[in-house]
């Protein structure tokens, strides 16, 4: 357990767990834009809760579900006769699955699995302890497989998107939870990462684009999926990615030089310290007095910045960051997959059902 000042900030625990409680049964008027992601305001809360050790706040029936509505988010081969080999995964939301009479709707475009989606979806079911029964594994990664360009990077959706650093990760995860790697060309995959090392050893979303903390935990998680970590970047380039990652302290932790800090990055940057193997170099007492800065002690919640207003993803960053630094109370993280390591025990369990 790990020691921190002797008048540290408490952490109010029932909040955030009522907190997360609330998101999982309404989404708020000041997130209704992001009703199309819904399945990742739900992992938030569903992945939050279990940091928490809360996650049997939830009744059998609750869980159950919540676990039909994401399953009823896949997208399955017998949908669309039009190349759903390509599209199958899961969508963010029912949004675009059902039209204004509450029928299933049967727009090809945009009726398609999301790489995100895909990632959280699953990971919310084998938190919930799903036994993952009902994932079209080959479907989903032929999905995968679909997103994936020519210069290894991946797509969110054969419906448009950004193809950067995020959806490699997002692609590495599934593959990894599936237990399956045929869907994605590892070597292509490893050649964009290292590409996108930039000339001061952090990671871009790309090649000769600008390092960035949440992108860099990216590309050091999705090596760690793999176990390629440590035999894809030179000594000299591995050393200068750990010099640039723990520069990105000031208090708590920043995503690029210049910039403010933000609790998100607590864990973005603390899990790739993990991963790297230098997580003892942190101040642990300066980065939990910035993230306890930006929590809503009366309401639950962490927010990006201090006075800022709190939000599901900073909440959850927020107590995986501390996680990461053995604040008492929470369920230990699983740094790589970024679920916690009682989930990940669970997926290998299934894993292993699979194999026999």
């Amino acid at each position: 357990m790990t020691m921190f000042n002797n008048n540290p900030i408490p952490l109010s625990k029932a909040k955030h767990i009522k907190y997360f409680m609330h998101h999982l049964n309404m989404i708020p008027s000041s997130l209704a834009h992001f009703d199309a992601t819904r399945l990742t305001i739900a992992f938030f809360a569903i992945s939050g809760l279990d940091i928490l050790n809360g996650v049997d706040e939830l009744s059998a029936a609750k869980k159950k579900e919540i676990c039909d509505w994401i399953y009823s988010l896949q997208i399955l081969p017998n949908n669309h006769e039009v190349d759903i080999t390509k599209r199958c995964g899961f969508q963010g939301s029912n949004t675009l699955t059902y039209n204004e009479n509450g029928e299933r709707s049967s727009i090809p475009l945009y009726s398609c699995g999301h790489l995100a989606m895909t990632y959280t979806g699953i990971g919310s079911l084998v938190i919930l302890g799903d036994d993952l029964s009902r994932v079209d594994r080959q479907a989903c990664i032929q999905g995968v497989r679909a997103l994936q360009q020519d210069d290894g990077s991946f797509c969110a959706t054969l419906s448009g998107s950004e193809n950067d650093m995020r959806f490699v990760y997002c692609a590495a995860c599934i593959c990894y939870m599936l237990d399956d790697w045929s869907g994605m060309d590892i070597e292509k995959t490893i050649s964009y990462i290292t590409r996108s090392m930039s000339y001061d050893y952090g990671i871009a979303p790309g090649p000769d684009l600008e390092s960035h903390g949440g992108v860099t935990y990216c590309a050091v998680a999705a090596l760690a999926l793999m176990g390629k970590l440590n035999d894809v970047f030179t000594h000299k380039q591995l050393e200068g990615l750990k010099r640039w990652t723990i520069m990105r302290q000031v208090t708590g932790f920043q995503g690029r030089p210049n910039k403010q800090e933000d609790t998100c990055y607590s864990f973005w940057v603390g899990a790739t310290l993990k991963l790297l193997g230098i997580f003892d170099m942190v101040d642990f007492d300066k980065n939990r007095d910035y993230v306890m800065s930006t929590q809503y002690a009366t309401t639950g919640g962490f927010s990006k910045w201090p006075d800022s207003y709190a939000d599901p993803m900073h909440t959850y960053l927020g107590l995986s960051g501390l996680s990461l630094m053995g604040e008492p109370g929470l369920s230990e993280m699983n740094a790589a997959l970024n679920i916690t390591q009682r989930a990940a025990t669970h997926l290998k369990t299934v894993q292993n059902t699979w194999a026999s």
